[in-house]
């Protein structure tokens, strides 16, 4: 059986990724500096989350708001991620983050300022991927410095 790395916990795919993304980054800004790199990073990691997006949707046979709330444990296990679940129903999902070991991760790592386009950035895409009537709003991040973050996930269905 061949390996594939949804197999895995993401926090440990993260851990990996920054591990060759970091020290590769810091390199990129030295040269053609933090801007313009962290604009490439950016581009390049959301259009993944897009297609991971895409892909979450068929592997689990669905692409409404429910089955995406209830097939994200990857993301939380091991305790990667503290919420509270604040509402969840086939139109709204909302839950705040109160503890991230993505951010500790990162910090841990020695990119705290990377950790933001590695990890909160692919949120919105891999979303938009999944279903585009789906529309995430959050305004805070722990990532970015605040106490907890703040997902309020909608299904906007077309006219």
């Amino acid at each position: 059986m061949a390996f594939h790395p949804n197999q895995m916990d993401v926090i440990d795919r993260r851990q990996v990724e920054a591990l060759i993304l970091g020290p590769m980054l810091k390199a990129f800004q030295s040269e053609i500096g933090v801007e313009k790199t962290n604009e490439i990073a950016r581009t390049v990691i959301t259009n993944l989350a897009r297609e991971q997006g895409e892909q979450f949707a068929k592997d689990i046979g669905s692409n409404q708001l429910e089955d995406y709330a209830s097939n994200k444990d990857a993301w939380r296990r091991n305790g990667a991620l503290e919420i509270e679940v604040i509402k969840s129903n086939n139109r709204e999902y909302s839950f705040n983050v109160t503890r991230c070991k993505y951010a500790e991760l990162y910090t841990e790592l020695g990119y705290p300022d990377l950790g933001e386009i590695f990890s909160c950035t692919r949120d919105f895409e891999f979303c938009s991927g999944f279903n585009p009537e789906i529309k995430l709003r959050r305004t805070q991040t722990i990532m970015g410095g605040a106490s907890y973050c703040d997902f309020r996930y909608s299904h906007e269905k077309s006219q």
